[in-house]
């Protein structure tokens, strides 16, 4: 069976590098044996690939595309944080925002995206409780934003 890290190597993928934040935060706080991974956006190179509203300025499928990509930007930022996403025992809760367009109520399906990935990445420790709620505006303009909390074990 391969651990996380070899399953990102297996998918041809690699981690992007992580940036300093663009305000007063730091990208994750430990506590204990929980991560808090603050929130994540589609950006690609420091510049936010998936722009607008679901549902007006780009499609869900587009939309599903860009919870995917925030969901990768915060794996890099636990791995960065933790030298291994090995050593995550479960993904305990996301929270996700969706800028969406009036009337727009498919928040659930545009976050799979990054649901599916943590499934597809870490299995059943993947499972998690989830939020998916409407957003007016997020910052840069992003489509989506993901937090997530992952319980992890001790170096």
């Amino acid at each position: 069976m391969l651990t996380p890290d070899q399953k990102i190597e297996a998918m041809g993928m690699t981690l992007p590098v992580v940036t300093s934040p663009p305000a007063n935060f730091v990208p994750v706080v430990i506590s204990g044996s929980l991560a808090f991974v603050s929130g994540q956006g589609p950006l690609s190179d420091g510049t936010v690939v998936w722009k607008g509203s679901v549902g007006h300025d780009i499609t869900p499928d587009e939309g599903y595309q860009a919870a995917r990509l925030a969901a990768i930007n915060a794996l890099s930022v636990l791995k960065n944080e933790l030298g291994s996403l090995n050593r995550i025992k479960r993904f305990v809760k996301l929270l996700a925002w969706v800028r969406s367009a009036p009337g727009f109520d498919q928040q659930h399906l545009v976050i799979n995206g990054a649901s599916d990935f943590i499934v597809e990445v870490f299995g059943d420790k993947g499972k998690h409780a989830r939020s998916a709620v409407s957003a007016t505006e997020l910052p840069l303009g992003m489509a989506v934003e993901i937090e997530m909390i992952a319980e992890i074990a001790a170096e």
